[in-house]
């Protein structure tokens, strides 16, 4: 089965939606972007969220088994990420976020995580970080299958190494590869004809 989907890189600081609930607000309040100042296309709706700090690889879809296929957190569709984080994690640190922390949801489930030689080949952010933070940072990516509300962020914070940047960079087996933030592309992808089975 032939679908199109489009693969969007999401800037910093604009909604993973199409309209802003701040529209509601008063005149003199200062709305936020959102998918709709950088996609035109109707009938397409994002499958899944990234919040508004983070960055990177959004899908995008007309079918809903799709959308559903990628946001079920029982399906186990595993997503990665080139987390930036203040500090540098130890070794115990890493293996512990790689075998769960409690959360004040439960537990999370086992994660890959590695730790980065360099900085991933990413575009410059704006704002940028102050350099003495830069410099007491540690690049890491961690993949994970579930997609609770700021997730990694929570995660984080709770071995206290705050996440500094964010950006997905995987989903499935797609990559953001060479878009550039507020980019996007439509593919056709063949997929099985009953979409929600591993795949």
């Amino acid at each position: 089965m032939k679908i199109d989907i489009l693969l969007f890189n999401k800037p910093y600081r604009v909604l993973s939606q199409f309209t802003d609930k701040q529209n509601e607000a008063p005149a003199d309040v200062k709305l936020r972007q959102t998918l709709a100042d950088f996609i035109q296309q109707p009938k397409f709706y994002p499958a899944g969220r990234l919040d508004f700090l983070s960055e990177g690889l959004m899908v995008l879809t007309d079918n809903g088994a799709l959308q559903q296929r990628i946001c079920s957190p029982e399906q186990k569709m595993e997503k990665s990420y080139w987390v930036q984080v203040e500090g540098c994690p130890s070794k115990e640190v890493l293996q512990q976020l790689a075998n769960g922390i409690e959360l004040s949801d439960g537990l999370t489930k086992r994660a890959k995580i590695q730790r980065l030689k360099q900085a991933p080949p990413l575009w410059q952010r704006e704002p940028q970080l102050a350099q003495h933070r830069e410099l007491n940072s540690q690049w890491l990516n961690i993949s994970i299958s579930e997609g609770r509300n700021r997730q990694i962020r929570r995660m984080f914070a709770c071995v206290e190494h705050p996440v500094l940047r964010l950006v997905r960079h995987k989903i499935g087996n797609w990559h953001l590869s060479d878009l550039e933030p507020g980019q996007y592309k439509k593919i056709t992808v063949n997929l099985p004809k009953n979409i929600s089975k591993k795949w």
